[in-house]
């Protein structure tokens, strides 16, 4: 029998809004998110655009919307492994990981402080590390815990034991579900910096990706929203940004990442905004700030200590004698070639689809790249950065349009 409800593989903004769009229509959603929270990128940034807000003001919305429909229905740290069955009526295996950490857990800040361990914290791209007992953010959703059990000692697992909230005998569900339509809403993920060799490779202490940059300024990130050079702590005074860091590269990414040179010029009012006297250079190929990002980038480059130079980086070397960064550029008006220290360099690293590398079990095309480039005769459409690089605003359009032609896929069955 054909099913009227929707899948939707992906917990981020993109992702979201999908789901919401049909829910408040009247279908039936299910919501796949493999972390343990749902809001995917939008989550680490600082700020976004087109208004410049902070992700927990357009975040709390999509939560409370979920909150307030008892349509969506979603499973995190899930993940799909088998699809059977076609159009109109899909079979989809789930397995979800066990969380540890009971629904009505209270906040576990006093356990977490009392625990030994510490782990990378991937959600900080490594700058700073986090407890096995853990919420990524203040406002993440669910507003649950989440073990990291691999990474206790025995002597954090006994602590855990002792608590009433925490069941560390949870074991790995599967479910399966049945829908009409599938929307992939997969999302990015960072180009992986330590393969910019002539970049640092990440082995410069302060050169930086652009997310870390984004993680730095937040206020609930591991400085509390202090720009500081990871190395020694410091104010940095001198802050160059390298636009296309892999991205428009035959060796890497070969295309344009659309958002990277808007992202640096915030990033570059961040820094102004909270260092009167620094000075920001930007390094690019082509300043790309299509539509409104055009008048904001006329307003980020008329501050008097923000440079835009047109060049292309072609190293960037840690001094022999300490922690500041030297950068090699030739400038392509002027041709001629300079080596210039900062005190703090960051990489605009490009968007990757996070299928890059990887796979969904459901036969869908991708190209070379990794992006989906068809699959909606059999129902299934890509939404956001799963399709191609967008900005929040354009990935919630897309979101919107491919729930539309699920909705018009399992009506018209």
């Amino acid at each position: 029998m054909a099913s009227n409800s929707i899948l939707v593989i992906g917990g981020g903004f993109a992702g979201l809004t999908a789901a919401l769009e049909a829910a408040e229509i009247g279908h039936e959603v299910f919501i796949i998110e493999k972390t343990p929270f749902l809001g995917g990128r939008v989550m680490q940034l600082n700020k976004y655009f087109p208004k410049l807000c902070p992700p927990s003001c357009g975040l709390e919305i999509q939560y409370q919307r979920i909150k307030n429909n008892p349509k969506v229905k979603f499973f995190t740290l899930a993940e799909v492994t088998k699809v059977e069955g076609g159009v109109g009526n899909y079979d989809v295996t789930v397995r979800i990981k066990p969380r540890y950490a009971g629904p009505s857990s209270p906040d576990l800040s006093e356990l977490c402080g009392s625990l030994d361990s510490d782990v990378v914290n991937d959600f900080e791209f490594g700058l700073a590390t986090r407890k096995p007992v853990y919420m990524d953010a203040p406002f993440a959703f669910p507003q649950r815990y989440v073990v990291d059990k691999a990474a206790m000692s025995d002597a954090d697992k006994a602590k855990a034991k002792k608590c009433e909230y925490i069941d560390l005998n949870e074991e790995e569900k599967t479910v399966t579900l049945n829908v009409g339509s599938i929307v992939i809403a997969t999302g990015w993920k960072p180009y992986d910096v330590t393969k910019l060799t002539n970049l640092g490779a990440g082995q410069v202490k302060n050169c930086i990706s652009n997310m870390q940059m984004e993680r730095l300024a937040s206020p609930y990130g591991p400085t509390n929203g202090k720009i500081v050079r990871p190395s020694d702590g410091r104010e940095p005074k001198k802050i160059a940004f390298v636009q296309c860091a892999g991205s428009r590269d035959e060796n890497h990414l070969h295309y344009c990442s659309y958002i990277c040179c808007a992202a640096s010029l915030k990033q570059a009012q961040y820094v102004r905004e909270q260092y009167p006297d620094a000075e920001v250079t930007i390094f690019y190929i082509d300043l790309r700030t299509p539509g409104r990002y055009d008048n904001f980038a006329k307003k980020v480059l008329a501050d008097e200590k923000t440079f835009a130079v047109k060049g292309k980086v072609a190293a960037v070397e840690q001094d022999k004698a300490g922690d500041d960064v030297w950068v090699t550029v030739e400038d392509a008006v002027s041709g001629s070639k300079s080596v210039e220290r900062f005190d703090l360099v960051v990489l605009a690293t490009g968007m990757q689809p996070s299928l890059a590398g990887a796979s969904l079990p459901i036969d869908v095309p991708v190209d070379s790249e990794g992006f989906i480039i068809g699959g909606e005769e059999k129902g299934i459409f890509a939404a956001g950065c799963a399709k191609q690089p967008l900005d929040v605003m354009k990935s919630a359009q897309s979101a919107t349009g491919a729930a539309m032609k699920a909705i018009q896929t399992v009506r018209g069955r």
